[in-house]
């Protein structure tokens, strides 16, 4: 009796074991089959990094004089806020802009400006370096060429006008040899004065200068803008008679994106 309940529980056992394994092979291949073609990893949400976020932004350093602020334009943009927002609507893409500009700033401060460590470093990251420079030199901050005594007195301001900007830009170049850089011309805001057409030679002549200073170095462009303002001179200045007004600075906003390539 005992020998026969032996052999039972051997079968049982042995019968058990079998479903078991069949049990487990059939489970191995249900989940064979539920992940047959399917990749080895588990994809993962894809991570932008902020540095990947602003890959498509486009930098701008400006640097110079009032207008480089802005002063006369009532919205306080100036023609670097109305070119943000030219690029902005023709490139679809954001813009940031550093404005360094400075009131009054004439070029040989500017030449102690470019090179700051703070200053390179923000020219270092630009894609574009637009300048306005030189209408205090010439100008004598306002005063038309009523300062100057001789003609000899003119030409040494020139000529460390152009020095002092040939410095500059070959600053700007050592520190970034990428970035685009816009040179904005003179135009003459003293067009209806007795003396606006020896004005006007003057400025022509000193644009002129600076346009070949600016051919002199790779990606530097000159920017005319003695043509905007010829015409029609006092529809676009601000009521010191100096400055542009709104109008006039989107003139030079226009002016300089219609360069632009993206």
């Amino acid at each position: 009796m005992s020998g026969l309940n032996q052999n039972l529980i051997r079968l049982i056992t042995i019968i058990s074991v079998f479903f078991c394994l069949l049990w487990l092979g059939g489970l191995g291949w249900a989940v064979g089959e539920y992940y047959a073609g399917k990749p080895d990893k588990i994809p993962q949400p894809e991570t932008v990094t902020k540095k990947e976020e602003n890959k498509n932004e486009l930098t701008i350093v400006a640097l110079g004089d009032s207008l480089t602020r802005g002063t006369g334009d009532e919205t306080g943009k100036g023609y670097v806020g109305l070119l943000v927002d030219e690029i902005e609507e023709k490139a679809k893409q954001p813009v940031k802009i550093t404005n360094l500009g400075i009131i009054g700033q004439r070029s040989n401060q500017l030449r102690e400006q470019v090179q700051e460590t703070e200053v390179q470093r923000q020219i270092k990251t630009a894609d574009y370096v637009v300048i306005t420079i030189g209408g205090n030199d010439l100008f004598q901050g306002g005063q038309g060429l009523i300062e100057y005594e001789t003609m000899a007195d003119m030409e040494e301001v020139e000529k460390k006008y152009l020095e002092n900007l040939q410095f500059v830009i070959q600053e700007i170049r050592n520190v970034n040899k990428e970035a685009t850089v816009f040179l904005i011309g003179l135009y003459n805001p003293f067009m209806d004065l007795d003396e606006g057409k020896e004005i006007s030679k003057m400025v022509r002549h000193w644009n002129y200068q600076s346009a070949e200073v600016s051919a002199s170095f790779p990606k530097v462009v000159f920017v005319p803008t003695f043509d905007l303002f010829e015409l029609k001179v006092n529809d676009y200045l601000y009521t010191d008679k100096f400055h542009p007004n709104t109008e006039g600075y989107r003139l030079i906003a226009e002016r300089v994106a219609s360069l632009l390539t993206w």
